[in-house]
């Protein structure tokens, strides 16, 4: 345990340094140049940006270094660092970890949130070496109170064993750990940020009972700084959301982080009535066949077009699939930044800022909604 610890001092100790030299030459380039804080839409998503966002609420939805769907959204709340799952592979920790050490100047995650356990949404935090985890001192850990998934199969550790056991040497080293469901029937399931900034985990009948699919299980979270709400989701479907609205007074929202990446099982129109989503993020591999070959059924589905069209055209997705076979992907708007403050709400998208419907691959393989056509 001291072994952990003491890498982790070790990591914080020189991510300190190295973002402070970072942070010097970054306001050299702001002096210099003149740049405003919302000038960093041509960078691409695999270079740093010029200028790192600002605002007070920052929401970042992360692309993965790889070909595969997985969600991992990074929140900076005034000073307060939070990291709602680390999809999509193992192999993306590196990735995200380089986007984090730009904002997270103290090697500290002060709150993550693991919605629930499906690889694409949790392997970063399953790494046996080198996990989020690993990588920094996270105060508070919030995850799912139920699940299907097993420690042990044919006498090997799975992922969710993995996970476990790094989860176990997290709270071992001092991190609070709540299911959900403790969050909940604790009353403890508000949080102060600070700078009037709250999160709220949101009540659902599947931290109870146990759903036939994985994703039902998923924790849901209610962002609000003023008059703005952000709802996120997890992979929570359609029966799940019937439960989210029935247990909740869910507000219309600034953002919602699309359900299941776009799936045609979740963004229900029972919930989408409630909500009324102002932005949409689309956390996927736009037009990938990982799931299905229907081309009507990969992410971002025709479905969910079709249901979300009537609420806003202002979707963003991160990724989009060039040749899965071959491995070859590319950024669609990248990593996308929702950041708020006294002058409202702005997306930032670090490769291209246009919206699902002006994309080539929409119109090549999307039915455009009347809502949409003007």
């Amino acid at each position: 345990m001291a072994t952990r610890t003491k890498r982790k001092q070790k990591f914080s100790a020189a991510l300190t340094v190295f973002l402070a030299l970072v942070c010097a030459v970054t306001g050299a380039l702001v002096g210099v140049l003149g740049m405003g804080v919302y000038a960093s839409r041509t960078y691409h998503s695999d270079e740093a940006p010029a200028v790192l966002a600002e605002g007070a609420l920052q929401i970042h939805f992360l692309e993965l270094g790889n070909k595969f769907t997985g969600d991992c959204t990074y929140i900076k709340a005034g000073d307060t660092d939070i990291l709602i799952d680390a999809g999509s592979k193992t192999s993306s920790v590196p990735t995200i970890a380089e986007y984090l050490n730009r904002y997270v100047t103290d090697g500290k995650l002060e709150y993550v949130i693991v919605t629930h356990a499906h690889e694409d949404h949790y392997a970063g935090f399953s790494k046996s070496d080198g996990s989020i985890f690993d990588l920094y001192v996270c105060e508070t850990v919030i995850d799912f109170a139920q699940t299907n998934q097993v420690e042990e199969k044919n006498g090997k550790k799975t992922m969710y064993g993995f996970y476990q056991s790094e989860l176990a040497d997290e709270i071992a080293a001092g991190a609070t750990h709540l299911t959900a469901r403790e969050c909940i029937e604790g009353e403890k399931s508000v949080f102060d940020l600070g700078s009037g900034i709250e999160m709220r985990i949101l009540d659902q009948k599947f931290y109870y009972e146990k759903s036939a699919t994985e994703n039902n299980h998923s924790v849901c979270t209610l962002f609000s700084y003023g008059p703005y709400r952000y709802l996120f989701t997890g992979d929570l479907e359609a029966d799940g959301e019937r439960s989210l609205a029935e247990r909740n007074a869910l507000p219309e929202v600034t953002l919602y982080k699309a359900g299941h990446h776009g799936s045609k099982t979740s963004s229900s129109e029972l919930l989408l009535e409630v909500i009324k989503p102002r932005y949409v993020c689309v956390c996927c591999c736009c037009g990938s066949p990982e799931y299905t070959k229907t081309d009507a059924n990969q992410f971002p589905t025709q479905a969910f077009v079709d249901r979300i069209a009537p609420y806003t055209s202002q979707v963003f997705v991160t990724t989009r699939c060039v040749d899965y076979d071959a491995g070859t992907f590319e950024s669609m708007n990248g990593n996308i930044t929702v950041t708020t403050d006294a002058s409202g709400v702005r997306v930032i998208c670090s490769a291209d800022d246009r919206p699902l419907r002006d994309w080539e691959w929409f119109k090549t393989h999307r039915q455009c909604p009347a809502a949409w056509a003007s």
